[in-house]
């Protein structure tokens, strides 16, 4: 580890499937140290994790940044959103939480979308339209099937939430994070009471909004983490957020990040309201919008059609015309939460490097279907897009976006945005700086950019008529028999 030029600051980046954390020097950017620690998940009915575990692999990634990390002035948590994390009285969990790509709640949100004024007023109050991975739907998912986890419930908190309040011993969170729940009203910048009234959630078990920018604690569990008395706790925020502070994201840059789930955002300084339901409109971890559409089915699910067909990832094969929609877990975008895979145009010529093919053709697909929804109407068409999240540097990916986008690509060299992000908002506490200005004077995005290749037309076509054709058999309910 070599010498810091300023002081150190932490970041994490709490995710579906591990716990990541960086020591930065908020002078320059460098990383000097870092550790990783995994979760687990459930894969029965739904999607679930123990958030202890968040916390112990929090301690453990912190464990492995060594003595850096105990001369960190500040530290700030980026999370998974969405999740729902119930608490009692002595601040334990009262049982497993409800991940973001638990699907479970579906029936619940198309009762709340119709129960209280339909997707245009949902968008105009909340800034979304909410599907099954929104907190609220998610509230009232455990009400009707566990109630007596609904009475021992004391505090209500999402993943990063719970992890900044064990940090500091004070219920907060921020606005990033607070707009993808489904309760918080995106004009008001407030809870919206009338849904909490809704599905029967007291706001008192909410924890407080705190403003961009602020220091919400010091670190106080110092018996089980390396701080030092002192050490700073920004709000955080949730993970999309914390990646468009750790890119340093300004207006109208389109992101496609290609995680566990796929997504598309930029950036606005308008508040969006889109009544189709295919963009939330988030709010960022700065002041502004972050307009952001999601696939729950990205890079695990092209990497299980890999794994079925006995393939390495990036043995794809071009020439096809088979179509596979690679709707493993349900999806969101589209809006098909029952869904599951589906294959059509299969020929005695076609081969397992065509299929691969063609389940990244079916991932890609869907996300660039929204961009032009999350874009406003003035952003440059022919600006490159910003590739991030575990799946940017496979060159599958990149050709697959490349030639289904039209545009070109660019990948940052940075690894970990999250984490990133969460640094550059803990280093804005200590300079005083906007996270996303601390981010580009670290240089974050740079990183090569890969040429535009001629769009095929042919394929998004072919595509999108099967997804049309075949629209009636996915959004069938499964036999629950």
């Amino acid at each position: 580890m070599s010498a810091a030029e300023g002081p150190l600051v932490v970041g994490v980046d709490s995710s579906t499937q591990s716990t990541k954390a960086l020591v930065v020097d908020a002078s320059t950017g460098q990383v000097v140290a870092s550790g990783q620690a995994p979760h687990t998940v459930s894969t029965g009915a739904g999607r679930e994790s123990d958030p202890r575990q968040w916390w112990d692999a929090l301690c453990e990634a912190l464990r492995q940044c060594g003595d850096a990390a105990h001369e960190a002035a500040a530290v700030s948590i980026g999370g998974q959103q969405h999740g729902l994390v119930t608490l009692d009285v002595r601040g334990e969990p009262v049982r497993p939480a409800l991940l973001w790509n638990d699907v479970r709640s579906a029936p619940q949100a198309r009762r709340l979308v119709e129960e209280l004024g339909g997707p245009k007023s949902w968008a105009e109050r909340t800034g979304s339209v909410p599907a099954a991975s929104f907190t609220a739907t998610k509230w009232a998912w455990l009400a009707e099937h566990e109630p007596e986890a609904v009475r021992a419930t004391a505090a209500v908190r999402l993943p990063h939430d719970y992890l900044t309040e064990r940090l500091t011993g004070q219920g907060t969170t921020d606005r990033g994070d607070a707009s993808g729940t489904g309760w918080w009203a995106s004009g008001s910048e407030a809870y919206d009471e009338e849904v909490l009234a809704h599905i029967g959630l007291d706001p008192a078990l909410l924890p407080r909004v705190a403003r961009p920018g602020e220091v919400v604690g010091t670190v106080h569990a110092r018996g089980e983490l390396p701080f030092s008395r002192g050490t700073l706790v920004a709000a955080g925020t949730g993970d999309n957020a914390a990646a468009a502070l750790g890119l340093g994201l300004r207006p109208g840059t389109p992101v496609v990040s290609l995680g566990t789930s796929g997504t598309v955002y930029a950036v606005s300084t308008n508040r969006p309201t889109d009544p189709s339901g295919t963009v939330a409109g988030f709010a960022d971890a700065r002041g502004d919008w972050l307009p952001l559409a999601c696939t729950l089915n990205c890079t695990l699910a092209v990497d299980r059609i890999a794994a079925l067909l006995g393939l390495d990832r990036e043995a794809v094969e071009p020439g096809s015309s088979v179509t596979l929609l690679p709707y493993l877990d349900g999806e969101r975008t589209p809006n098909l939460p029952h869904s599951a895979g589906l294959l059509h145009g299969l020929r005695h010529g076609t081969t397992g490097g065509q299929l691969l093919q063609a389940a990244y053709d079916g991932a890609v697909h869907s996300l660039l279907g929204a961009l032009d929804l999350v874009l406003d109407a003035d952003a440059d068409p022919t600006a490159p897009l910003l590739l991030i999240g575990g799946g940017a540097r496979g060159k599958a990916w990149q050709q697959t976006v490349r030639r289904l986008s039209g545009r070109p690509v660019q990948v940052p060299e940075a690894r970990e945005l999250v984490a990133l992000g969460a640094a550059a908002q803990a280093a804005g506490l200590l300079t005083g700086e906007d996270p996303a200005a601390v981010a580009r004077r670290w240089g974050t995005a740079r990183g090569p950019v890969l040429d535009a290749v001629e769009r095929d037309e042919e394929t998004l076509a072919r595509i999108t008529e099967v997804l049309s054709d075949a629209a009636p058999l996915l959004e069938r309910e499964p036999d629950k028999n």
